[in-house]
């Protein structure tokens, strides 16, 4: 067999595995699997019941491990939204902005992942966060020398990095703040934003 048709063959092979049905499990068995899903990774209640759910022999024992795991203090929306936002500031750098939106793809309640970016960034400086996190991305190359007045890709690169920041999650009034110590010309990127879309 040849490399092309090996690869076919491990490609039909892995696609009829994925399609197998999933063993569903009793009550026990399924607090069990909930233990197992916590301990590879945190989870919020909403992404555990989905893994539930699906492994559940009985749909209500999904709900029943749920209320289990919650009495017991395992689960806890709140407390991980917090860790999770101290986590996303302190080890990578992000902004409110970003943590809120990252705790919301991960199914927290908004109000929920809001109470707890705004906890968690208290006392944080935000332009202090900005210039670390240009120091990061920036540290092959220089800042100043890609913004500097003789470099032909100024404009591009200054807006490279103002959509970097606003990415990361920080505010479009400190990211200009910021940006102005390189290039004078980041006032105008406040047009950016007000700008509508063409799309």
């Amino acid at each position: 067999m040849d490399e092309d048709g090996a690869l076919r063959y491990n490609v039909r092979v892995a696609f009829k595995k994925s399609r197998q049905p999933v063993k569903a499990l009793p009550l026990e068995e399924l607090m069990n699997y909930a233990g197992r899903v916590l301990t590879i990774r945190a989870q919020t209640t909403s992404e555990l019941r989905e893994k539930l759910k699906r492994r559940a022999a009985v749909p209500t024992d999904a709900e029943e491990v749920i209320r289990r795991l919650k009495e017991g203090g395992i689960l806890n929306d709140q407390r991980f939204a917090e860790s999770f936002a101290g986590w996303r500031r302190d080890n990578e750098g992000f902004g409110k902005t970003r943590v809120v939106r990252d705790l919301l793809a991960r199914k927290v309640a908004p109000e929920v992942a809001k109470q707890a970016t705004e906890k968690q960034y208290a006392a944080a400086d935000e332009v202090a966060m900005i210039g670390q996190y240009l120091a990061r991305k920036y540290r092959t190359r220089s800042l100043a020398d890609l913004l500097a007045s003789n470099n032909p890709g100024r404009a591009k690169n200054l807006t490279a990095a103002y959509r970097k920041l606003r990415g990361a999650g920080f505010s479009t009034g400190n990211s200009i703040k910021v940006l102005k110590r390189y290039a004078v010309e980041a006032e105008r990127l406040e047009e950016m934003e007000e700008a509508p879309s063409e799309e």
